[in-house]
């Protein structure tokens, strides 16, 4: 079976409002249902009752409970979305309420054509109590009832009720429902009582004279009700349920009906008048038929055809007898004509459907049927061959249909609306994936609060900073591999190594600058500012060694060997160019860095005399070369760096699993740790680290900006 999205959106809303956004998006993903759902849409039952189970198990709670607490919400939301006084008009009390439940939703059924609402019937009980009869398609819901009569009670009422289960079982009254439960209400005393006028309480003894003179009328109506056969062969299936009263106080100016000795209506003028009534008898023969009806279904009192032979009771679907119309005599009764006992010129049209209500004539042993056509446009009117003159002009029929035609077209674009919003959801939903894509890229291509500044249409002022520290690297006899492979071994060697090094940026925290070839470059300290820029570009060494030990010649078919150079100093850096704008690095230490690099030896990190000064004393190992000639340069003391003593192999390349980190502002970072904007105190089996000088891995980190060199 299917329903309208009202009914998810309302599940939605109550998980959203009860339990939170997060939720909701657990339980949608648990469930596999869709991301939002659409009020006029059709949607099967299988999503409801799959969010319905998963809320079960997501929330730790039975179905009961929160069928029960969505009946509460149910209310609320209904009258969230406009029906609130069309709700609070169904009724003067309780009783009343849920006797014309069916009315409402027959109205509604006008505008929602697939709705398949259930069906509720009243009968009193003892002591006050009654017996609320639920009618559904849809088994194991029934739940849902206590939860919404009990806020209706509390909200419209003033009044709190107790709801049980006393019997559950297949339908036997052949109502066409598959599930019919039986609930036994009990009014309890009110919450507070009611003042007649403000700042004017009762007076008790008022109160009491007021209570014994109704009970006295109640229990004397009900005598008499019940002396009376109301269905033939039975008693009656309903009880008086309150008279009309005015005023407070002892019992006064109770209504009190005045019939005359006759009725003074011709049989004509009422046929005229009511064109669509049919009176019958407890045989189902018809008696009596409006004009109307005899004119769209021919023979119906010259043929001497039963009711049951000529319509077929659509709503409540029960039995066409006395007996069955009598126990839902409360509710609107929907018949249809049958097909075969029309004329076969009319065989293609669509069937009359009557609306309206059943009344039993306990003096004539009849029931007349009060009705109107069904109909829920002006097509459905053309459809049927009728006209609006057809309907009398003290019948609201003739204004339902008008106001529902302009109902119907309201709904139709809404839902488009409603379609319209989803697709714009959708494609803003995409269009936010696109933008992240390539906010991605750019921030792979220019620092992030540069790339930031250059989108808000902003000059990037070219900075200087003081110090900073870069690395150069090549591939040992590159031009010899290249000579000796296919074009595409290279590019995945080349892949292989840069994938690994792109990695460790990430771990280290350092910006990686270009790839021109086998020359890889990177920096710490820019944009962002850190004081242990060093430590962190020689950690990313460290790791660029091992990672090389992984990655095979094509030649050789053994590890590749590498170079790496490092240098400590100031550089000026800015964006360059509006039309592919490149954020570069000016100065003599990028140079200076080069060169460490192209005088550097084979699985060697050589380091400049500031580079060596920057590291010194920070818990690595290193080791004089000595002095050589540097090209440019002149004759300078150069070092090798060995290892970190403070950090394992796992712990550079960003594999341990058990190192635990937390941020700290640089500015808080002593002169001399390892990395700042990382807590020095990195708990290793829940014992801080002495080590000042290790990294810690950032596997959600984005990846570096790529920076343009000119030397």
């Amino acid at each position: 079976m299917e329903h309208y999205g009202f009914i998810n959106t309302c599940l939605q809303s109550l998980v959203t409002e009860k339990f939170g956004e997060e939720t909701w998006e657990k339980l949608k993903v648990s469930a596999e249902v869709q991301d939002a759902f659409m009020t006029y849409t059709v949607y099967d039952d299988i999503i409801t009752i799959k969010l319905i189970q998963e809320a079960c198990k997501v929330l730790d709670v039975s179905m009961e409970a929160i069928l029960k607490l969505f009946g509460e919400y149910f209310f609320k939301f209904c009258k969230m979305s406009g029906y609130d006084r069309m709700l609070r008009t169904l009724g003067g009390n309780l009783t009343e309420f849920i006797e014309n439940l069916d009315a409402l939703h027959s109205y509604l059924a006008l505008s929602y054509q697939e709705m398949n609402a259930p069906s509720f019937r009243v009968e009193g009980g003892a002591d006050g109590a009654m017996l609320l009869h639920y009618y559904s398609d849809r088994s194991g819901l029934c739940h849902i009832v206590p939860g919404i009569i009990e806020a209706v009670a509390k909200d419209f009422f003033d009044t709190d009720v107790a709801m049980s289960i006393l019997d559950m079982n297949e339908e036997v009254e052949r109502t066409g429902k598959k599930e019919h439960v039986v609930f036994l209400v009990v009014q309890k005393a009110r919450r507070q009582m009611r003042r007649t006028k403000a700042n004017r309480p009762l007076d008790t003894k008022d109160i009491q004279t007021d209570e014994e003179a109704l009970k006295t009328t109640l229990l004397r109506m009900k005598e008499q009700d019940l002396s009376s056969s109301v269905c033939p062969g039975g008693k009656s299936h309903w009880d008086v349920r309150a008279s009309v009263m005015f005023g407070k106080g002892p019992l006064r100016n109770t209504f009190q009906p005045v019939y005359p000795e006759r009725l003074w209506v011709q049989e004509e003028v009422f046929c005229n008048a009511f064109p669509f009534h049919l009176v019958f008898d407890e045989t189902l023969r018809v008696k009596q038929a409006g004009v109307n009806i005899q004119k769209y279904v021919p023979g119906l009192l010259t043929q001497k055809f039963g009711m049951n032979e000529y319509f077929s009771i659509v709503h409540p679907q029960v039995t066409f007898s006395i007996s069955s119309i009598c126990k839902f005599i409360n509710s609107q009764f929907v018949l249809k004509t049958r097909r075969e006992m029309m004329p076969k010129a009319w065989k293609s049209q669509p069937t009359l459907k009557l609306r309206g209500q059943m009344i039993w004539m306990d003096s004539l042993q009849c029931m007349i049927f009060m009705c109107s056509p069904k109909l829920r446009s002006l097509q459905e009117l053309e459809e049927s061959k009728l006209h609006l003159s057809d309907i009398a002009p003290h019948d609201t029929t003739r204004d339902l249909i008008l106001l529902n035609q302009q109902r119907l077209a309201e709904m139709e674009l809404s839902r488009q609306l409603e379609m319209k919003k989803e697709e714009l959801r959708i494609l803003s939903k995409h269009l936010a994936i696109e933008k992240k894509k390539t906010e991605t890229l750019l921030y792979a291509m220019l620092p992030e609060h540069v790339a930031n500044q250059l989108k808000e249409g902003k000059k990037v002022a070219a900075g200087e900073f003081e110090t900073c520290t870069i690395l150069f690297s090549d591939v040992v006899t590159f031009t010899n591999i290249c000579a000796a492979c296919e074009p595409i071994q290279i590019v995945n060697m080349l892949n292989a190594m840069y994938s690994k090094f792109d990695r460790l940026t990430n771990v280290h925290e350092v910006y990686k600058v270009e790839t021109i070839g086998d020359a890889y470059m990177v920096v710490g300290g820019i944009p962002v500012p850190v004081e242990s820029h060093a430590q962190r570009v020689a950690n990313f060494a460290l790791g660029m060694r091992i990672s090389a030990e992984e990655v095979m010649n094509p030649v050789t078919g053994e590890p590749i060997q590498i170079r790496v150079g490092i240098h400590t100093g100031p550089v000026l850096a800015g964006v360059v160019g509006d039309k592919m704008p490149r954020y570069c690095l000016f100065g003599d230490t990028v140079n200076t860095a080069s060169r460490m690099e192209s005088h550097g030896l084979p699985d060697k990190v050589h380091l400049s005399p500031t580079a060596y000064r920057a590291l010194e004393n920070k818990g690595f190992e290193i080791v004089k070369r000595g002095e050589i000639e540097v090209k440019g340069k002149g004759k300078m003391t150069t070092y090798f760096l060995i290892q970190n003593l403070n950090a394992t192999k796992d712990e550079i390349m960003g594999r341990s699993t058990a190192l635990t980190h937390q941020k700290v502002s640089d500015e808080a970072t002593p002169a001399g740790s390892p990395v700042a904007g990382q807590d020095s105190t990195d708990v290793i089996n829940g014992q801080p680290s002495p080590d000042p000088t290790k990294t810690s891995f950032h596997a959600s980190d984005p990846v570096p900006s790529v920076f343009c060199v000119v030397l």
